[in-house]
């Protein structure tokens, strides 16, 4: 800047002493050279690029479980295991359970992703569908026929053991639980090899993200498949935060980095794939019976087969965008075929900040005679499953059936609605 003035300054005084007539020629000009004034040597060393901020571990903390997942992969190198997902996997489950096997198969470790429930909200089908991603659903009754020696550990993928039917299956097959990677909060204790559980992270894709942005796995965006599972945990990301509005910086930081790889027409075929007729009668159900107290809308929807569970939280998710209602819970009798159960299935919705959905749950809901919780949580979203027992079985008697729903309906809707009011007493669980 100073140059520039200092050899303007010096033109002018030329020009006026040296006037130009606009007739002549410029060439005929005299204009003396103007010597430039030297700029002064920087001799400040130019810094070295650094990497993005999502590219680096986030903490000392993740750096450490970064280290120790490498190393206990290193030990296992070469093993097979099973991945296992919750029985309903959700799109988080799915994604992360993914790239697991990806990140696994770096120490060539061959990995089986299973679950034992099925795939019914309609997302989840187009995911696996559209993605070839690879999961495997394996029933309770066909678990016998298989054969389990050749797995040298398991993996718990946004899960704790405690929503897989599969779990005491394999334990009782000896094999040991390996790795353990989740969001929720803590169920019951754990014995596991390595375990990193972050109650306060909104998604396991958020985690298992982080890991591939420490170098666990360098994603390829001419890898098909790379693009595909990166497809995956942005819509896991983006399902367990709200599509990101409940994000927080981790998770952003996480969605900056898949922008470079994921494919966002394929993302978007996946959400909008349609609801299905029967989650619209549950849907219709939830709103015709719903009460609402306290800002919390509360819906029994009745009997539902065991492929439309799924119906259930997407239920929820509709009601609580009513006005004046900051948390939803429906719930109904969902009847499993193949084993001949029926088990009360609940989700719970909220954006209230304030209310912890684990708490909640757990304390309406309580523990069976193992100690074991009917449900828990994460931010803004729970759910709950109470087994009929004695009561489980389905029945030709239309009387029956209802007489059954009816003392379900009520006993669940009175243990809600005393966390809901509690200076009001329901003897008979309505309001």
């Amino acid at each position: 800047m100073h140059d520039s003035l200092n050899s303007l300054d010096g033109l002018l005084t030329v020009l006026e002493t040296n006037p130009i007539d606009a007739h002549s020629p410029l060439d005929t000009v005299d204009i003396p050279k103007i010597k430039p004034v030297a700029k002064p040597v920087d001799e400040t060393p130019t810094p070295s690029i650094q990497p993005f901020a999502y590219d680096i571990p986030r903490s000392a903390e993740q750096s450490q479980k970064v280290e120790a997942l490498r190393q206990t992969l290193e030990r296992h190198r070469g093993e097979r295991q099973l991945v296992v997902l919750q029985d309903f996997p959700d799109p988080d489950a799915l994604a992360s359970g993914w790239t697991y096997k990806l990140i696994a198969q770096r120490y060539e470790i061959q990995c089986d992703i299973v679950y034992a429930g099925t795939l019914s909200h309609q997302e989840n089908i187009a995911l696996v569908k559209l993605t070839n991603l690879p999961v495997q659903r394996w029933a309770l009754p066909t678990l016998k026929s298989r054969d389990l020696s050749v797995y040298q550990g398991c993996t718990l993928v946004d899960s704790q053991g405690t929503t897989s039917q599969l779990v005491p299956s394999l334990r009782q097959a000896g094999i040991p639980i390996t790795v353990v990677i989740d969001h929720h909060n803590m169920q019951e204790e754990l014995k596991a090899e390595f375990v990193d559980i972050r109650p306060h992270t909104r998604a396991t894709a958020t985690i298992l993200t982080q890991y591939l942005q420490a170098g666990l796995l360098k994603l390829d965006s001419n890898s098909n498949e790379h693009v595909k599972c990166a497809t995956a945990l942005m819509h896991g990301l983006r399902s367990d935060t709200d599509a990101l509005r409940q994000a927080k910086e981790e998770d952003f930081l996480a969605a900056a980095y898949l922008s470079r790889f994921y494919d966002g027409q394929l993302l978007n075929a996946v959400l909008q794939s349609s609801r299905s007729k029967q989650v619209m009668d549950v849907i219709e159900r939830s709103l015709k019976n719903r009460i609402v107290q306290n800002n919390f809308s509360i819906a029994g929807v009745g009997y539902l087969r065991y492929d439309d569970r799924d119906a259930i939280p997407q239920a929820a998710d509709f009601l609580v965008t009513e006005e004046n209602v900051h948390t939803a819970v429906v719930y109904g009798i969902v009847h499993d075929e193949d084993e001949d159960l029926e088990v009360v299935v609940g989700s719970l919705r909220t954006n209230k900040l304030t209310l912890d959905p684990d708490e909640f749950i757990k304390e309406a809901f309580g523990q069976d005679a193992q100690g074991r919780y009917f449900g828990g949580g994460r931010s803004q979203a729970g759910g709950f499953e109470i087994p009929l027992g004695f009561l489980s079985g389905f029945t030709e008697s239309p009387e029956y059936a209802k007489m059954k729903w009816n003392v379900f309906d009520a006993q669940v809707k009175q243990k809600l609605l005393r966390l809901v009011n509690p200076d009001q007493h329901y003897p008979n669980g309505v309001g």
